[in-house]
């Protein structure tokens, strides 16, 4: 008599439905899509078939039915006469064993179990679905980070190099997180990080690597004051108030051209917003950089004036180059047009584009000697 509530044996072979199961919940938790994994789980098991055995060929294939809750592999085969591949051929006897009316020249389908892969088979199909996950999960995340360049991101501090100083930074989040990497020299002087501090960074580029997406990411780059700008601005984000150029030396002075086409709104005080507000979130965020926002003007001489700010100019002339301008400031202006080791100048000079010649007042001359002038040389205004 049989027994009652006998528990159903174990077998080897692929449950459709909890493989379907499977696939749903991966497609949930990973996002990766269900017909990607498919197709790769596919792959994986006409490999393993082939590992084991080496005389088959491209007659193998996989039928994945969700509907039915089945996934079965099936070989093709020749019916011949004389059987000189015994994975690809059969007689005609054994091809009626199986089908009945089998005739010569017919190609009959034999399902293959799984539970008759071997060992290697298995390993094999099992370590093609791993690397299927992890190309897919790679290829979302570096999809997900690359439509992020020149972005702004937060991250968390997940570790701090005691050598190099070098911080790693977790980015994003679910699945679509990934760890991003602050070289020493992309970090403001004088900032210091701890694990599990939230920093604001811009994400300079994203490229591929065998290990997945690099993100690469900084924090003196000029584009991290923009974003701020923007998000601290509503005029600049929606596009009332642009950003002509910015100069930076990270830790120390930033200085912000703004322009605006709506005659009615004062870009500056955009910027600087009620009591100061809104760029003081920003000077904090920048752990107390100062910032200097100008206007913008099509006309050089008025440019570069502003761009001395906050040192008052007397008069500016753009010499026959077009790309220098000497610049004449009262005397006692004179320190802080050049300001503390040539900082202002320098930057005006990213700022502008313009190589930059700052004279006294008392000796506005062009042939006066060097030491009574600041020379700043035009080294590009800094990009996005």
């Amino acid at each position: 008599m049989a027994k009652r509530n006998a528990k159903p044996q174990k077998t080897n072979e692929l449950d459709g439905k909890e493989f379907f199961a499977a696939i749903d919940m991966i497609e949930k938790e990973k996002g990766i899509p269900k017909s990607y994994m498919v197709e790769k789980i596919t792959q994986a098991l006409i490999t393993a078939y082939k590992r084991d055995h080496e005389g088959a060929g491209d007659n193998i294939t996989v039928d994945a039915n969700e509907e039915r809750g089945e996934v079965r592999m099936f070989v093709k085969k020749d019916v011949v006469e004389t059987v000189d591949n015994e994975f690809t051929e059969m007689s005609l006897d054994e091809a009626r064993l199986k089908l009945p009316h089998a005739e010569l020249g017919d190609v009959i389908r034999i399902e293959v179990k799984t539970r008759d892969f071997g060992r290697i088979a298995a390993q094999t199909a099992r370590q093609v679905i791993i690397q299927g996950m992890r190309e897919a999960e790679r290829g979302m995340i570096y999809d997900e980070f690359s439509s992020k360049e020149h972005e702004l991101l937060t991250g968390v501090v997940t570790r701090v190099d005691p050598r190099s100083g070098a911080v790693n930074l977790r980015i994003g989040s679910g699945n679509e997180a990934t760890e991003a990497f602050l070289a020493a020299g992309e970090q403001v002087r004088g900032e210091s990080y701890r694990e599990g501090d939230r920093l604001k960074v811009y994400v300079v580029e994203v490229r591929r690597s065998t290990k997945g997406p690099q993100v690469l990411i900084s924090r003196t780059h000029p584009g991290l004051v923009k974003r701020l700008f923007e998000l601290e601005v509503p005029e600049i984000y929606d596009g009332t108030v642009e950003v002509k150029s910015i100069a930076r030396e990270a830790g120390s002075r930033t200085k912000l051209a703004v322009w605006s086409a709506d005659s009615n709104v004062d870009p500056i005080g955009a910027c600087v917003g009620p009591r100061g507000q809104r760029v003081n979130n920003i000077v904090d965020e920048l752990k107390g950089e100062k910032v200097d926002i100008i206007k913008f003007s099509e006309d050089p001489a008025e440019y570069v004036a502003a761009a001395l700010s906050p040192a008052d100019v007397i008069s500016v002339d753009t010499l026959d180059d077009g790309k220098s301008c000497r610049v004449v400031v009262p005397d006692d202006q004179l320190s802080l047009a050049i300001g503390k080791e040539g900082q202002n100048a320098r930057l005006a000079a990213k700022l502008t584009g313009f190589k930059i010649d700052i004279k006294p007042a008392s000796n506005p001359g062009p042939d006066e000697p060097e030491e009574d002038a600041a020379i700043a040389e035009d080294a590009g205004a800094d990009e996005e």
